[in-house]
């Protein structure tokens, strides 16, 4: 199949530029060779996009010989975003696009529509600037942007649509039948509330949604039918904690909720929609559900869940299912694999699944459900060695005060005794967790040498409400102290020599890792922040400013201004006692570079060894290849100075300016 689509595509499947040095960037930062794939209603073509840095590709195919039937690439900067079959002839795409100085692309709004045997998609929501005569596609606009879209049982002629219009304010949204060969459409359900998010029956019916007003108060509200009025069901006004439907049972009266709790992970709930009577149908001891599993073919019906903490596990409502049988099956054919099927025929015949690991980035499979086959169909890296990579496993242990934290440690392969350790914490903060898997920075840093230890420390998700909400108002306080026991933990087990720590994060980790530098004199040898928060008075007054929303969120989880300057780390450079490398986008609009300017100029005036790499159209995370190599060239050449490992990196690629951190200054990205 790759042949075939490099054949289409032209794009260069072998290594390029291989790295000088004991650490092959090349093989970690390269794009992987397709960004999606999905198998048609009728299990006759797959449908996959093709990554370029400045544009994407599509690929149909036939199934049973690889013929290609249709390809197309978009034009510079525009990128296609997830698929969707709306019939066996007809798909479905959203699209993106690099906007302004801006180098990672942006979800435009659009949605486009592609034949079979067509090269050349039609538009159906949205618009496209510029003119058709000069081969841009000529779309039809009438304000409105394409959130989400879904397929309708049985009917191939029709989808929903969720629609909003074009603004940078919030808004009301609504769902909108639309005929995927006309684009006209017709409205099904309107919003009750704004920052909305629809659920359908198993017959495609819009009977919840969630949202919240400008409080941060999430609401839930059902409704029988798509003629009857909204109904609250659901405030969490009272109980402050929120409610979720995943779905519906066969009847249609039974619905499933993804419900937090008072104490430890969510639970799923049964929810009788007539009577109001709840059942409780699954629930974890440590993790919350992360993935619904539905039942195989066309349904929508929820039929299990995935959990992970540490390598995925699953459960489900019916363990002697068929849905139950065949997932086990698989499981025990990819032995410490995680096993997920992620698209199927309708009638259920045929699967793709995934099967991927904390060493494996992954390969899809076509699953023969009668004949209980898997064939192999395409690796999403396959110039990855699985082999070769570093095992990640789970840790726990209690913080200072007694919770229970969770955590991941990758190790490099031939390591024994205690060595250089690099505290990866995660951004976010909040609701967001680091996951079992392949991640392609933690086997590089493991790679040149480094133990990486990942801590979901609280007011991540993953572990329930509780969990989630010990960390509200937490910046600088408890949430770092988690972080430092976590250090001390690693240190009392033996992995990390105290002598060779760095505490190194992106957004809120790098937030958190030149906190750990002010606030733990003598822990870490050094500290590296990459498009982070540094000065919380400036961005709470920013949020406040933004809107309403954003104003009550910074209130009530980071906290008012005049208590934050203790805590925040460009107001405490004078306690940093250890060399600092910052890195930022001058177009990051989540965390804008002037908190990283700010944060250099204490640190210089300070008197403190701190080096930069900016870039002036890049984001919330370098998006091109050769900023993502110059700054991982940059960062493994500061770790090894200041703790050792297995050297600096360069590559043919990687710009002098680029690599020495001169590179010129820019603007901002997410936290």
């Amino acid at each position: 199949m790759k042949k075939w689509i490099a054949a289409v595509m032209g794009c260069a499947w072998g290594l390029w530029a291989v790295a000088v040095g004991a650490t092959d960037l090349d093989a970690f930062l390269k794009r992987g060779a397709f960004n999606d794939i999905v198998i048609s209603p009728d299990g006759t073509h797959y449908a996959l996009t093709v990554a370029q840095e400045d544009r994407t590709g599509l690929v149909i195919m036939r199934r049973s010989d690889k013929e290609v039937v249709s390809a197309f690439k978009l034009l510079k900067n525009e990128h296609v975003g997830a698929l969707l079959w709306a019939s066996n002839t007809r798909l479905l795409m959203t699209t993106q696009r690099k906007l302004g100085k801006l180098d990672q692309p942006r979800e435009t709004g659009e949605l486009l529509a592609l034949d079979l045997g067509k090269s050349r998609p039609e538009p159906l929501i949205g618009y496209r600037s510029g003119d058709a005569n000069e081969g841009r596609m000529a779309g039809r606009s009438d304000g409105l942007a394409a959130l989400a879209v879904q397929r309708l049982p049985g009917d191939p002629r029709n989808v929903l649509v969720t629609v909003s219009p074009y603004t940078t304010r919030e808004t009301w949204s609504r769902v909108d039948r639309m005929d995927v060969e006309n684009a006209r459409r017709v409205i099904v359900a309107r919003a009750p509330i704004r920052n909305a998010r629809f659920y359908t029956d198993n017959a495609g019916v819009v009977r919840f949604v969630t949202g919240s007003a400008a409080d941060n108060i999430g609401k839930l509200y059902h409704r029988p039918d798509n003629a009857a009025e909204w109904t609250l069901v659901h405030d969490s006004t009272q109980t402050r904690r929120r409610e979720y439907p995943i779905g519906f049972a066969a009847d249609n009266r039974t619905a499933y909720l993804q419900v937090e709790m008072p104490e430890g992970p969510d639970a799923i709930v049964a929810y009788d929609t007539q009577t109001g009577q709840r059942r409780d149908v699954l629930r974890d001891p440590i993790s919350d559900p992360a993935r619904i599993i539905t039942a195989h073919g066309a349904s929508l019906m929820p039929v299990g869940v995935e959990f992970r903490n540490g390598a995925p596990k699953t459960a489900f409502f019916d363990e002697k299912g068929p849905d139950a049988l065949m997932l086990r099956r698989l499981e025990r054919s990819f032995p410490g694999k995680a096993v997920r099927v992620s698209s199927v025929s309708d009638d259920g015949a045929l699967s793709l699944i995934l099967v991927a690991s904390d060493r494996d980035p992954g390969s899809y499979f076509l699953y023969d459900n009668a004949g209980k086959r898997a064939e192999f169909v395409l690796s999403r890296r396959d110039w990855i060695d699985a082999e070769a990579m570093a095992a990640m496993r789970t840790i726990t242990f209690k913080a200072r005060d007694g919770l229970q934290l969770h955590g991941l440690l990758t190790r490099p392969a031939k390591a024994t005794a205690a060595g250089a350790l690099v505290l990866l914490p995660h951004g976010g903060p909040f609701g967001i967790a680091d996951e079992w898997g392949f991640n392609q920075e933690v086997q590089l840093l493991a790679a040149a040498g480094y133990s990486v230890l990942q801590l979901n420390y609280r007011g991540s998700g993953n572990h329930g409400w509780a969990y989630l909400q010990a960390g509200a108002r937490g910046w600088g306080l408890a949430m770092q102290d988690d972080l430092t026991d976590a250090t001390r933990w690693a240190i009392a087990e033996k992995i990390a020599d105290p002598n060779r720590i760095c505490i190194y994060g992106a957004s809120y980790g790098a937030y958190a890792a030149l906190m750990g530098a002010a606030k733990e004199r003598g822990l870490y040898r050094c500290a590296a922040g990459y498009v982070g928060v540094y000065d919380l008075p400036m961005m709470v007054n920013e949020d406040a400013k933004r809107s309403i929303r954003f104003g009550n969120w910074a209130d009530d989880w980071v906290g008012k201004p005049s208590n934050l300057a203790a805590v925040s780390p460009n107001l405490l450079a004078d306690r940093i006692k250890v060399p600092v490398f910052l890195a930022a986008g001058g177009e990051d609009e989540v965390a804008p570079i002037k908190h990283t300017e700010r944060m250099e100029k204490a640190l210089r005036a300070a008197k403190v060894p701190v080096e930069t790499l900016y870039y002036k159209t890049e984001g919330h995370g370098f998006y091109t290849q050769e900023h993502q190599q110059a700054f991982y060239t940059q960062l493994l050449a500061f770790l090894e100075r200041n703790i050792g490992g297995n050297g600096a990196i360069s590559t043919a690629s990687v710009s002098d300016a680029a690599a020495s951190g001169d590179a010129a200054a820019a603007p901002p990205a997410s936290r």
